[in-house]
């Protein structure tokens, strides 16, 4: 097996937004803004080489959104999906299986692309099966007033139409029912059923943090994002995964960190802290 880190750009939101009840006099520290309060992300994705699978967790934005839509999110950088495929020998078609953590734009959209003449949503990965789970397929299709334009109908109907589209079973918090070698840990606090793919690796569990640790600076439990739906349960979730993470060794790798890509954690005295910051390739 082979983990590839995939940049797929970076785009700035709202620090506050970002960082939820925490003062911008504490979060600036770690995640400086501009003169609009706007703080620099990335769009990081995970790429397996497994034998004959070649397995994509989460896709970035995409490219197919209006200019208005892009002006509101500032997409910006040399990196794109293609050309970090490109950088490790493949190319979308190669790609067997997509993860969607979530089915939050910034997470999916770039599963669904315009076809050649711009009249069809098509899948962007069109040898591959894509990766969901009920729950949170119906949390997304029938959505609520908070998420509503977080879940966008072009980045999710042309994927159940395609047929391309298969269910990871929920079974508790933490399944392993699904893609071969991958568990998932289900977190509902930032939105019902996410799922964190945790994937054996040298010997090692990497867990794919997506959006319940999206930087290091989300490690301190208090540091829980504006956007969640259910931040007390995302509170408790944390608690939960990071006690896991500081018992097991995990390595976590960060989708959203405009930095790191990989952290460990560690317990202290405060509670658990960052331990050590790293990229895929060190391990």
């Amino acid at each position: 097996m082979k983990i590839y880190s995939i940049n797929t750009g970076y785009f700035k939101l709202d620090g506050g937004a970002m960082f939820g009840v925490v003062p911008k006099s504490i979060w600036s520290k770690t995640n400086p803004s501009d003169s609009k309060n706007m703080c620099d992300w990335a769009l990081r994705c995970m790429l397996i080489e497994d034998g004959k699978k070649l397995i994509l967790i989460d896709c970035g934005i995409g490219n197919k959104q209006s200019d208005k839509f892009f002006r509101h999110y500032y997409l910006f950088g040399d990196d794109s999906l293609d050309k970090s495929l490109a950088k490790h020998g493949f190319e979308r078609s190669d790609i067997t299986d997509v993860i969607l953590t979530h089915l939050h734009f910034d997470h999916c959209g770039g599963a669904i692309c315009w076809n050649a003449d711009k009249t069809l949503l098509e899948p962007a990965f069109k040898n591959a099966t894509f990766w969901s789970n009920k729950h949170h397929w119906k949390w997304a299709t029938e959505p609520n007033q908070r998420e509503k334009a977080s879940f966008l109908s072009e980045n999710i109907k042309p994927i159940e139409e395609s047929g391309q589209l298969k269910h990871v079973v929920r079974s508790g918090r933490i399944t392993e029912e699904g893609i071969p070698g991958i568990n998932f840990f289900f977190a509902d606090g930032h939105t019902e059923s996410q799922m964190i793919p945790m994937i054996n690796y040298k010997g090692k569990t990497i867990a794919f943090m997506a959006d319940l640790l999206p930087s290091v600076g989300h490690i301190p439990l208090p540091y829980v994002m504006g956007y969640d739906t259910r931040p007390l349960l995302t509170l408790d979730e944390k608690i939960e995964f990071l006690n896991l993470a500081t018992e097991n060794e995990f390595i976590l790798f960060l989708e959203h960190d405009p930095i790191n890509q990989c952290c460990t954690v560690k317990q202290t005295e405060k509670g658990v802290r960052l331990d050590s910051t790293f990229s895929i390739d060190d391990i």
